[in-house]
C-alpha cells in the first residue's frame, strides 16, 4: 500500500476537462504536465514537464533535487500567457497547492486534473516519460554518474525528442517540423 505524506495544506483538485481527449487542433491549446523520478545511483533527481497535445513536443521543463511547488512553478513560468489554454495534470500535492493553482489562474490557463489513481488520464506525458527513461537511462545503463551528466543527458534529450526524433502519427516529422509546417 502506496503510504502519503500529509502536507498540512488542503488539496483544491479541479474537474477533468480533458477528458482523455488527447488531440488538440491547434498548438499551445491543450496541454498535459507531470514530475518523473530520475534516479541514478543513491541519488534521486526530479524532472517536470508539458507536452503539448498539438504535436507531443516538450513545451517547458525543469530539473531540481526536490520534487516541490517551486519545481512545478518553474516550468509552468516558461509558458506563455495567453487565453484558451487548456492544463492538465494529476491531483499531486504539488499541482492542488495554492500557489500553484494562483500561478495557473493568473496566466489565463484553464485547469483540469485526472481522476484520483487514474494515470490512462494522463496518458501522454506519462508515456514521454517512460520513452524518455527507456531511450536514456536504460538503454545507455546510466545508474552510477553524477548529477551534471544526469541534467545533460536530459536537456540533449529533450532537444533530441522535439528537433530530431520522427513520428508516425506526425508524418514521420518531429514535433517542431510538424508545428512550423502548420503554421
Amino acid at each position: 500500500m502506496k503510504k502519503r505524506k500529509i502536507t498540512g495544506q488542503p488539496a483544491y483538485p479541479a474537474e477533468n476537462l480533458l477528458k482523455r481527449q488527447f488531440h488538440a487542433e491547434a498548438p499551445l491549446q491543450k496541454l498535459v504536465t507531470d514530475i518523473t523520478y530520475l534516479p541514478f545511483g543513491g541519488k534521486m533527481l526530479y524532472f517536470s514537464s508539458i507536452l503539448d497535445l498539438y504535436n507531443g513536443e516538450i513545451v517547458a521543463y525543469s530539473i531540481a533535487d526536490k520534487q516541490d511547488t517551486s519545481l512545478v512553478l518553474d516550468t509552468l513560468n516558461q509558458l506563455p500567457k495567453r487565453t484558451n489554454m487548456l492544463l492538465h495534470s494529476d491531483q499531486g500535492s504539488v499541482y492542488t497547492s495554492q500557489a500553484y493553482q494562483a500561478a495557473v489562474k493568473g496566466k489565463g490557463i484553464t485547469m483540469s486534473m485526472s481522476r484520483k489513481g487514474t494515470p490512462a488520464d494522463n496518458a501522454p506525458i506519462e508515456s514521454f516519460h517512460s520513452t524518455l527513461k527507456s531511450e536514456t537511462f536504460y538503454l545507455e545503463d546510466l545508474i552510477c554518474t553524477t548529477t551534471a551528466i544526469v541534467v545533460q543527458t536530459v536537456r540533449d534529450y529533450v532537444t533530441y525528442y522535439n528537433s530530431i526524433r520522427i513520428q508516425t502519427k506526425l508524418n514521420n516529422q518531429s514535433p517542431v517540423d510538424y508545428r512550423r509546417l502548420a503554421a
